[in-house]
């Protein structure tokens, strides 16, 4: 199995311009909610059991095994983006759908127009852990823009060199 590192290293490499790191701190999540909201339905056992949950016991379990920390602040995260989802999903068929498929819909616009702005197609493309990094991404990101975690900074940028203007689309 990939380590923390290697899997941040790969995801990063799609994402060194500070602008297509800053349209994934709103993109990311939204699709994050948006795929809670959307997977909510069906509901099994007195609405505790849903697509939504099962997807994300699956992503908790991937983040814990790369790092326990981590793991659990993802864990909570995705906690977080359930109850949204169980609330979206009370509302009628309609609430329901054009909220997840517009969140959805919305952040991947923004990923895209990120994405323009890094001169490179989204990681996922080229591999589909991609999806499930990319929230871990943001989360990371987000310790480095506090001032944390300044050893993982420096094992990925020694990997996939620092955050940077792509020169290409700077006047963009």
């Amino acid at each position: 199995m990939k380590s923390l590192v290697d899997h941040l290293s790969q995801y990063a490499a799609y994402h060194r311009d500070p602008r297509n790191i800053a349209s994934h701190f709103i993109g990311i999540p939204l699709i994050v909610v948006a795929v809670a909201v959307l997977l909510s339905r069906p509901q099994w056992g007195g609405g505790w059991i849903s697509p939504a949950m099962l997807v994300a016991i699956a992503s908790a379990w991937f983040y814990l095994r790369l790092e326990v920390r981590l793991g659990v602040l993802m864990t909570v995260l995705l906690g977080l983006c359930m109850w949204a989802g169980q609330v979206l999903a009370q509302h009628s068929t309609l609430v329901w759908l054009a909220s997840g498929i517009g969140m959805f819909v919305l952040g991947w616009a923004i990923q895209f127009v990120g994405h323009h702005y890094e001169g490179r197609k989204p990681a996922f493309v080229d591999d589909v852990t991609g999806l499930i990094v990319g929230p871990l991404f943001v989360v990371v990101e987000l310790a480095f823009l506090l001032g944390m975690r300044h050893e993982l900074k420096e094992q990925i940028e020694a990997r996939v060199g620092g955050v940077r203007i792509n020169p290409k689309r700077a006047a963009v």
